[in-house]
């Protein structure tokens, strides 16, 4: 019998999406469960962008161009212009979502075995991304005590091999929702510019920032030549089905190689390009009412979470998830015991285990990450819900 690739055996399973079973059990068993395990945003797509597709008259549903509709990378232009970030539309290659642009970036710049520095805990696919491109993720370690602070230069320079070509960083960040200042961006900067690095920049989470201004890599002057940025509408615009995203970059070479790929997946798809087209269009004061509501959102997770006995939780600048401290053995464990094995007035909770967004071994054990994209009325269930299971669960940590 034929056996399968090594790279097949080495993809990581998603250890966000892997407690699904638990959470499907638990409502045939009646129990209602508060989903914060996953950045799904309940937030409606935004109407205009919906009629945008359903008006949408052709009489052939036909290829794009590899880089996506020209129309639509010129708007692009000027959704860009509104953060100060100068490009044209022939420095964007529209992909398929997010994740492609971020896979485009390893296999452009990046040769099988080289190295790219996360700082972690970090967004679980970069695993997976790494492996289609045979590449090594290396990371550096924040800690929940400075609130995921970038680490400092020195930690970065240990890292640094032979073979490492580029860092990356989600700002503001999944899973921890830090939002790097523009400071710990001039130290990326230096750090690039000293080590000949590419900067990956994942920016998908660009609108909600709730402490302090985003900055984006773009705008880091005399690095046009080392910043990818990888970008996409699905939490912007709540339109993850889309699968639409963006790879810009300055530098020439990188785009050139970039279009290769983009080329032989032939073209990003057709309608979720009409909607990205027409979500640049939304007034520009679409994102306020929505920052209000996730800034109420994530105050009242953090407060809760924080008055509960041994928990601890760093108010998150950015994004619209926090990682929270719990008094637990294991993360896993926890996760699966509290779908599984418990429930509060016919409710329960979903949350990431922490493991699942760190590479060191033994990180995250006490950690779990939330996603506040459900109303606050929900959010008080759910850590209600957390509170109670805390009291009861056998491998409490604490008194």
């Amino acid at each position: 019998m034929p056996t399968i690739s090594q790279r097949g055996v080495q993809m990581p399973p998603s250890p966000i999406r892997k407690l699904v079973p638990y959470a499907e059990a638990a409502k045939k068993r009646g129990v209602k469960v508060y989903h914060l395990n996953i950045g799904q945003p309940d937030i409606e797509t935004p109407k205009m962008v919906l009629d945008a597709v359903r008006h949408s008259d052709f009489k052939v549903l036909e290829y794009s161009h590899s880089a996506g509709n020209e129309s639509y990378r010129r708007k692009l232009t000027s959704y860009y212009e509104r953060f100060n970030i100068a490009v044209n539309h022939n420095q964007i290659i529209v992909t398929t979502g997010g994740s492609e642009a971020i896979i485009f970036a390893f296999m452009a710049c990046l040769d099988p075995g080289d190295e790219v520095i996360v700082p972690e805990p970090f967004y679980a696919n970069y695993n997976g991304f790494a492996v289609e491109a045979e590449i090594k993720i290396k990371t550096i370690t924040s800690s929940i005590e400075s609130g995921f602070a970038l680490p400092a230069m020195e930690a970065f320079e240990q890292a640094i091999t032979p073979r490492t070509k580029a860092i990356m960083i989600c700002n503001p960040n999944n899973p921890t929702g830090y939002l790097y200042s523009r400071e710990e961006m001039e130290v990326l900067k230096q750090l690039c510019l000293k080590y000949n690095l590419f900067l990956f920049s994942d920016e998908a989470y660009r609108e909600f920032c709730y402490s302090g201004e985003h900055f984006s890599a773009m705008n880091l002057e005399g690095l046009e030549e080392n910043v990818i940025l990888m970008d996409t509408i699905s939490k912007r615009y709540s339109a993850c089905g889309g699968r639409i995203g963006a790879f810009v970059t300055k530098n020439q070479s990188v785009l050139d190689a970039a279009m290769k790929f983009a080329q032989a997946r032939l073209s990003p798809p057709s309608f979720a390009q009409i909607a990205g087209e027409a979500a640049v269009d939304l007034p520009l004061d679409y994102f306020d009412g929505i920052k209000a509501e996730y800034l109420s959102r994530r105050d009242i997770l953090v407060k809760m979470l924080n008055e509960i006995p041994g928990v601890f939780c760093p108010n998150p600048g950015g994004a619209f998830y926090a990682m929270a401290r719990l008094p637990i053995d294991d993360s896993d464990t926890f996760c699966q015991w509290i779908l599984e094995s418990f429930s509060h007035e016919g409710e329960t909770v979903m949350m990431s285990p922490g493991t699942g967004f760190y590479a060191t071994p033994g990180l995250g054990k006490q950690e779990v990450r939330m996603a506040y994209v459900l109303n606050t009325e929900a959010i008080r269930h759910a850590m209600v819900c957390l509170e109670k299971a805390l009291e009861v669960y056998p491998g409490r940590t604490a008194k």
